[in-house]
């Protein structure tokens, strides 16, 4: 075993988001006056960036084209503190980019995805990161990628622990025969339904999803119920845990937020209570901005909002 400062690997796409605002009625096949933004995402370098902002050491492997957008992606990680040298660098690609037109409501009319460039990743990049991934103390997926991510599963099985967020049904759907292989897993409602093949709109059915994916070898199951909370299970406890009367400005990094707080709980080795209640601070720290991602994400912020919260905790 090599001699290093323990860390957790994130591995998964870093995205460039470029939004259009249509600040008129938006028309069709012309050009509608507005403004443009354009923001770094990817749930995976979200959740590198913000376990990253809390002093957590973070190693994170992506895929990047030599543009100006991999470039930027490249000297922000820097500034924010998480290692991207172990990710894959492409000659003549586009990093991946997600482009979307919004009308005057706020829907989107329009979306065009640019993610080739992130299933470059194969087996014999994965099998030259093999000391990053086995010495890392966690490490964080998604199930963008399911063959891959089945190699990365079987290959390094016992040598590191496996977190996942499936990102959304469909894909759950893809990876259902590799929850044994995670220590965590953390779905929300329709993911965790797909997962375990019924629906789950009581208590009752939550604990049971909780008792089925531990019996599967899962040692942590967190599904979001969104604003009702978190539903948590372990071997030893189980319950639900929501704060009441939260600032909502953006829900949308509230997931990516909550998964970095389980890293930040892990690697501090706070008891699982502590851990939902911490990642759930994260998570109300993130809907209070417009920004996915807080632009004052910080331990002591994080606290101060656990702190000032009204927390309903039903244990089982």
């Amino acid at each position: 075993m090599s001699n290093h400062k323990p860390y957790i690997l994130v591995l998964g796409a870093s995205i460039v988001d470029i939004t259009g605002f249509s600040a008129v009625k938006y028309r069709t096949h012309n050009s509608n006056p507005g403004c443009v933004k354009v923001s770094l995402g990817g749930v995976c370098r979200n959740i590198a960036e913000t376990t990253s902002r809390l002093g957590v050491p973070t190693k994170f492997i992506s895929v990047l084209g030599n543009d100006d957008h991999g470039r930027s992606i490249l000297e922000h990680s820097k500034l924010m503190g998480y290692d991207m040298s172990d990710s894959l660098f492409l000659k003549d690609c586009t990093t991946p980019t997600y482009m979307a037109i919004l009308d005057e409501r706020g829907e989107m009319v329009s979306a065009i995805v640019d993610m080739w460039s992130a299933t470059q990743i194969d087996q014999a990049f994965i099998d030259s990161k093999s000391e990053t991934i086995a010495n890392a103390e966690y490490t964080f997926l998604d199930s963008d990628q399911p063959d891959i991510l089945e190699y990365i599963l079987k290959t390094f099985k016992g040598k590191t622990k496996f977190v996942l967020d499936p990102i959304s049904a469909a894909k759950a759907e893809t990876i259902r025969h590799l929850i044994p292989y995670f220590h965590t897993i953390k779905p929300n409602r329709f993911e965790a339904e797909v997962l375990v093949g019924y629906p789950l709109q009581s208590t009752e059915a939550l604990l049971r999803a909780g008792e089925d994916l531990l019996a599967q070898g899962v040692e942590n199951v967190f599904i979001s119920l969104d604003e009702n909370g978190i539903f948590y299970a372990n071997r030893d406890s189980r319950g639900i845990m929501m704060a009441r009367h939260a600032t909502v400005k953006n829900v949308t990094g509230a997931g990516d937020s909550f998964v970095a707080g389980l890293g930040y709980g892990y690697m501090h080795n706070l008891p699982l209570h502590d851990t939902v209640k911490f990642a759930i601070g994260m998570s109300l720290l993130t809907i209070s901005h417009e920004s996915t991602i807080h632009p004052e994400m910080s331990l002591e912020k994080v606290l101060s909002i656990i702190e000032s919260s009204d927390w309903v905790d039903s244990a089982f």
